[in-house]
């Protein structure tokens, strides 16, 4: 069978890297960013085109693919005059990559099959290296049988794809894993601080909790930072802000509070404010070590 044509939108570092692995496993792809130069890049492989518009790519296409930043953003590209909806062809399939507001998503899903097409959550795992070699994880959700139509894609691009069940479990499931890793490390990173105010050597700290049961790649991350001075767990405060900022929309969504994503969420906020948001998280050391007890953070 010929393989699908693939629209892609957001050629961020995840999302090159992504179009770059389906370009060499043969994909014909038609793409979009507001950065021509990361279009041209994937112009310059080969089996490429480049849509003047969302409508323009999504009736070219047999799926159409986002790697987005907000829900703000996906909603806009959706809906435009000349969005996605306005473009998209009966049976296609629209795969949300980004991390959006699972109530966005459910509201996009239903207004494309109105229309006939599918649509399917698929927020990622991983890093951009595992995108480039087709090694994410890819947490699906969506209709099955949409999910089985689009499967030959996703394993193409993910080591590990799970299928989660209804439309809105995918970004669900991100959000709850964002949550909790943020708010790791953000009590480890503040852990370190509170050593470091408190005369204990934060090296020895980490060989003594990381004989135990706190042991963590996040604790790892964090120590990486805070003991050596090396920044590289590739995902900045204002992701995580906005991350936890769609996890407290969600539970207030479910009617719930969630106290300890609350806390989480003024962290971070405190460090945007303080004009750290696009260092990496483990950075949020820097905050606690300056705090005071006059200090206000949310």
């Amino acid at each position: 069978m010929a393989k699908p044509v693939i629209g892609f939108i957001g050629l961020g570092l995840m999302g090159s890297n992504m179009v770059e692995n389906l370009q060499k496993k043969g994909f014909e792809l038609v793409v979009m960013d507001l950065n021509q130069d990361a279009v041209d890049a994937v112009l310059a492989r080969g089996n490429a085109t480049q849509a003047s518009c969302p409508r323009d790519l999504a009736a070219a296409s047999d799926i159409v693919m986002l790697c987005l930043t907000t829900s703000e953003v996906v909603e806009k590209i959706v809906y435009a005059e000349d969005g996605i909806l306005s473009g998209i062809r009966e049976g296609a399939v629209l795969i949300d990559f980004g991390t959006s507001i699972p109530e966005s998503t459910r509201k996009i899903g239903a207004d494309l099959a109105a229309k006939g097409a599918g649509m399917i959550d698929a927020p990622l795992g991983r890093t951009p290296a595992h995108a480039k070699d087709g090694l994410l994880n890819i947490m699906a959700a969506g209709d099955e049988a949409t999910f089985q139509k689009v499967r030959p894609v996703l394993e193409e691009q993910g080591e590990n794809v799970y299928y989660l069940g209804a439309l809105g479990a995918g970004h669900t499931t991100k959000l709850i894993n964002n949550f909790m890793g943020m708010t790791t490390v953000c009590a480890m990173s503040q852990a370190f601080a509170v050593a470091e105010r408190a005369g204990v050597d934060r090296a020895q700290l980490y060989q003594i909790m990381s004989t135990g049961p706190s042991n963590s790649p996040f604790m790892g991350f964090c120590k990486n930072y805070a003991v050596d001075g090396v920044s590289d767990l590739g995902f900045s405060i204002n992701n995580a802000n906005k991350d936890l900022g769609y996890f407290l929309k969600m539970v207030e969504d479910l009617g719930t509070r969630a106290p300890i994503a609350e806390g989480t969420s003024g962290n971070l906020q405190a460090a945007v404010d303080a004009g750290m948001g696009n260092g990496n998280v483990p950075e949020i050391f820097d905050l606690y070590l300056k705090l005071s007890r006059a200090t206000e953070m949310a």
